[in-house]
């Protein structure tokens, strides 16, 4: 229990890293001249350093333990980008050390679902991955209002710099404290990377995977991007008020993945459990979509039914996880999490574009506006593929 205690407070620590930068937008605006399009580039940045080290990590778990794997990459790569985080001078040092945070953070879930595949029944895996994202999520908390205050209090520079230290102190403690679990062997079939185009030839995976690309990025990419630019730049709000809805989305998260956790269980499946909370968090962003200029109370709410509505993450991994094999499960969940990751990084990546081309200086709302449109039609359309996919009942 140590080392699971050990595996959530460091993934207490990649919740956060994921989603401060929409916190920190005017302050690296201000300090740094770095624009809407640079930031957005080095978020995308975390995701797409993060879902690309899953292969690497895949296999390292099955080969070396999750102990070692967490514990040197996130040491390495999260402590050391926090650091130079807290030393950039320039918005490339900030996407270089987004890089680096996102290669450290990429192994800590993984590592913890490889515990809970390896340790407890199947029929849990839902719960349990469902809970521990939800605690996790409490560092999107962290990285709303309280983060917020802390900026305030004591300047970006040595907030980060603070963080990298606790970072590096984490790491150490996956390292004394997280236990292996045994092995399993094949033979040989399949091992290293070669394990992945096995399960890539996996057709029950194919119409699991493209909702998994996407079924997080607008809940990620609205609360750890857009939510500052937008509130400020439609609504007129400042730090705190930004950080006040989003502290609102945030806490959302997490009781959103505390609710799905169970339900596989007590509805007896794992796909229409997903398709009923993603159709809610698509027409929630289909609303704003049409109303982007709503109020900035009921914009709040809305982002407290897309944070509860689209935390399906967990429930997803359940569902793939029933159709992998024993010796490939280090890369299964490696594999279906770079899905994920990776979704939210290249969706970073392409909103950046889509706002920027849609910004209308005599109108504030057209950027954004278009940006709920472009979340609307990628959700419709990999929802629609998900459809199609074959239950795994608990």
């Amino acid at each position: 229990m140590a080392g699971i205690a050990a595996l959530a407070l460091a993934y207490f620590l990649s919740q956060f890293y994921r989603s401060f930068l929409a916190v920190l937008t005017p302050a690296l605006e201000a300090d740094l001249g770095a624009t809407k399009a640079q930031l957005s580039f080095a978020s995308g940045a975390w995701f797409i350093a993060f879902a690309l080290m899953q292969f690497a990590v895949g296999v390292s778990l099955d080969r070396f333990g999750p102990r070692r794997t967490a514990g040197v990459l996130l040491a390495a790569g999260g402590g050391g980008g926090a650091l130079l985080f807290a030393a950039a001078t320039s918005p490339a040092m900030v996407t270089a050390a987004m890089t680096l945070i996102g290669i450290g953070c990429a192994p800590v879930l993984m590592a913890s679902l490889f515990i809970f595949a390896k340790t407890f029944r199947p029929a849990h895996f839902a719960v349990l991955t469902s809970w521990f994202v939800a605690l996790g999520s409490l560092g999107n908390v962290s990285g709303a209002a309280p983060f917020a205050a802390a900026v305030e209090s004591f300047g970006w520079r040595g907030v980060m710099a603070g963080l990298g230290i606790a970072t590096l102190l984490s790491a150490l403690a996956l390292v004394a404290l997280v236990r292996d679990p045994e092995r399993e062997t094949a033979g040989g079939r399949n091992s290293g990377f070669a394990g992945f185009g096995e399960l890539l030839r996996m057709k029950v995976l194919w119409l699991i995977i493209p909702l998994t690309a996407l079924n997080y990025a607008p809940a990620a990419g609205i609360r750890g991007l857009w939510a500052g630019p937008y509130l400020a730049d439609v609504h007129g709000a400042d730090a705190l008020a930004i950080g006040q809805a989003t502290l609102y989305m945030a806490l959302a998260m997490v009781a959103g993945s505390f609710l799905y956790g169970p339900l596989d269980t007590v509805f007896r499946t794992r796909k229409w459990v997903v398709i009923v909370g993603n159709a809610v968090s698509l027409g929630t962003i289909s609303y704003l979509a049409v109303m982007p200029a709503t109020s900035l109370f009921t914009v709040t709410v809305l982002f407290v039914v897309i944070g509860i509505s689209g935390m399906s993450y967990g429930m997803l991994m359940a569902h793939a996880r029933a159709f992998l094999p024993p010796h490939l499960i280090g890369r299964g969940v490696t594999l279906m999490n770079f899905f994920s990751i990776g979704g939210v990084g290249a969706m970073q990546f392409a909103t950046g574009g889509v706002v920027t081309a849609a910004t209308d200086a005599a109108n504030p709302a057209a950027g954004y506006q278009a940006l709920f449109v472009f979340y609307a039609a990628m959700l419709a359309a990999t929802l629609a593929v998900y459809l199609f996919s074959r239950d795994a009942r608990p």
